[in-house]
């Protein structure tokens, strides 16, 4: 079973003390959560050439709070990825919400609330709540993210959340991953379990259109590197910064309480590898295109670059409101949503061939 340990990380700007819960396996593995923003600060892995922080991240407080775009390790929410022109209807009301994306609204504001914490076993357990009318939705929201590291080298990641009124919800984890602890993320190799993707038009807002990866940069269901084909690269991957930020489709029979694998990632150079896993309908790529953009230093006082990082953001649709045919992020009042994920790590050996 993993051992937690608790010390203090620093205080917010408005004087809130910040803790940072470190649970270890018995194998090595350890993963560093903070009660802000229920941010994954690291996750080291134990490999061959030593200990490896395959996770990107800042070193204090202060630069996680002056981050204001690179949501890194953070729980996000109330709707993770963008709602086009920062506003929904529902039940035949119009709801503005905060627009923080150019005209869209992008992710919330759960990346910046303080969590109450219960720490048990190998279990850490953030409670917080949402009132009514934050970032503009409606609904009373009770928010639970519980992190479980277990003796075989997996973090599970299950979240839930209910409301008093009708609203809509996306959640997601917006940890950037590198391999193998630095440099850029394009030679590591990644496998999606999606055959389809949704289309990206204006402010990366899908146009509605589920298109087949294949024959595309999109193609990513038998395995390459994560750069190979942005040269010459294709619309898609150019109208984001020479990368990706794209919603995948994942495959499989049926949403639905049992987690399905989405993506298989591995690094050569540390021999390290992370299976992810989801009861989400889709997983979105972003290859940190923008990452020079971080007004605040990464781990080690290093600048971010371009590329630093890779996300895998396991979620709902972005703008589904928009798009009926998607499925729906709509909770209705007095019922839970559920999102279970599990990112599962191999060293060496296991690390199998993509």
């Amino acid at each position: 079973m993993a051992k937690i340990e608790t010390r203090l990380f620093g205080f917010t700007q408005k004087g809130d003390a910040v803790s940072e819960y470190i649970l270890t396996n018995p194998g090595g593995l350890s993963v560093s959560v903070l009660d802000y923003g229920a941010i994954i600060k690291n996750i080291i892995v134990p490999a061959k050439r030593g200990p490896v922080d395959v996770v990107l991240g800042h070193d204090t407080l202060q630069e996680y709070e002056g981050d204001t775009a690179t949501y890194c390790g953070a729980f996000v929410g109330r709707y993770a990825n963008r709602i086009e022109n920062a506003a929904f209807s529902l039940n035949g009301k119009t709801y503005q919400l905060e627009a923080n994306d150019g005209a869209n609204h992008l992710h919330g504001c759960f990346a910046r609330k303080m969590y109450s914490v219960k720490a048990f076993g190998d279990t850490v357990l953030m409670e917080a709540d949402s009132p009514d009318g934050e970032d503009g939705f409606p609904g009373n929201m009770k928010i639970a993210v519980r992190y479980t590291l277990t003796p075989d080298n997996a973090l599970r990641m299950d979240y839930r959340v209910s409301s008093d009124a009708d609203t809509i919800v996306n959640l997601t984890n917006h940890t950037y991953f590198n391999l193998n602890g630095g440099g850029s993320v394009l030679g590591q190799r990644l496998k999606l379990y999606a055959s389809t993707f949704l289309e990206g038009g204006p402010g990366n807002c899908p146009t509605g259109r589920i298109l087949p990866v294949a024959g595309t940069p999109m193609d990513f269901t038998r395995g390459k590197a994560i750069g190979r084909d942005l040269t010459p690269g294709s619309d898609q991957t150019r109208m984001v910064g020479d990368g990706y930020d794209h919603c995948f489709v994942i495959d499989r029979p049926r949403a639905g309480a049992r987690q399905s694998i989405c993506a298989w990632a591995t690094c050569d150079e540390s021999s390290i590898s992370m299976k992810v896993y989801t009861t989400q309908p889709g997983v979105h790529l972003y290859t940190g295109n923008f990452l020079q953009d971080c007004p605040t230093p990464g781990k080690g006082l290093r600048p971010m670059q371009k590329y630093d990082g890779f996300a895998l953001e396991t979620e709902h649709f972005p703008c589904s409101p928009s798009h009926p045919e998607f499925p729906s992020t709509v909770l209705r009042a007095g019922k839970v949503f559920r999102v279970s994920n599990t990112l599962r790590f191999f060293t060496g050996k296991q690390c199998g061939v993509i």
